[in-house]
């Protein structure tokens, strides 16, 4: 089997099925599998798949595992030759899966690759491409200074700015919206850390996918739609838990081993 599509859901139904409808559009010609895995959602998310989609493979979890215990329990029962783990809330365009299989069937060091993405209003989203968070990008990020020169590969590290939008290059970590990953490689690295609930999981598997020698790529000659924060609330306490909990645990993890 050529492709394995993984989406961990959880209470955006309406938004899953544009998702869902939009992949098997782009997966066309090709032999895939798709996995939903449901994280307790209450808006009637599985009775949807059960009806629209009987050829899906349905995952219903009883209660919220996180983002990381979700998608490798799809991991672990997929067969594909590539694993596309994608966010619900997203739209891929027709053109996409052709494109970025092709671009990987001929890489074969790549371990992973993501796209180009925009929002809703077409703008540009700067975390389409990015580089580890070391203290230094972090900072550079969090202070603002990374705003006064943002093609500068001293001062923007975080978001790579020396990279065009338009140019396909390698990367350090992938976006978690958007992740086609080689199963080869998560053989050699494993699955996604499980410490992880929501957040930075993505960051520690990009590393780990450089580390175990493979590369990571940015692929700009496609792009998805992706509805930024449809699934959480950025403001929320426990996205703020969350996001810095992420930071905390791969700095912890990768840069405070003494």
């Amino acid at each position: 089997m050529k492709l394995s599509i993984i989406i961990v859901s959880y209470n955006v139904r309406d938004l899953l099925q544009q998702a869902l409808d939009s992949l098997i559009d782009s997966a066309e010609g090709f032999e895939y599998e798709i996995f939903v895995v449901d994280n307790a959602s209450k808006d009637q998310t599985v009775e949807m798949i059960e009806a629209k989609y009987p050829t899906i493979k349905l995952i219903a979890n009883q209660k919220n595992i996180g983002f990381s215990k979700a998608n490798n329990q799809a991991i672990l029962m997929a067969k594909g030759e590539y694993i596309l783990v994608i966010n619900p809330d997203t739209i891929t365009s027709a053109d996409t899966i052709p494109k970025v299989l092709s671009f990987m069937d001929t890489k074969e060091q790549a371990g992973g690759l993501g796209v180009r993405m925009i929002n809703a209003q077409g703008k540009y989203l700067k975390e389409s491409k990015r580089g580890l968070p070391t203290p230094w990008a972090a900072f550079t990020k969090f202070s603002g200074v990374s705003k006064v020169l943002p093609k500068s590969k001293f001062l923007n590290r975080y978001y790579m700015g020396w990279i065009n939008e338009f140019e396909t290059a390698e990367i350090e970590v992938l976006a978690g919206a958007f992740m086609l990953l080689r199963s080869k490689a998560l053989k050699k690295t494993g699955l996604f850390d499980e410490s992880f609930f929501m957040y930075g999981e993505d960051i520690d598997l990009s590393y780990r996918l450089t580390l175990a020698g493979y590369k990571n790529y940015y692929y700009s000659d496609t792009y998805i739609i992706h509805f930024k924060g449809q699934s959480t609330r950025k403001l929320s306490w426990r996205y703020i838990q969350s996001f810095y909990g992420a930071m905390y645990i791969f700095v912890r993890k990768y840069f405070l081993k003494f």
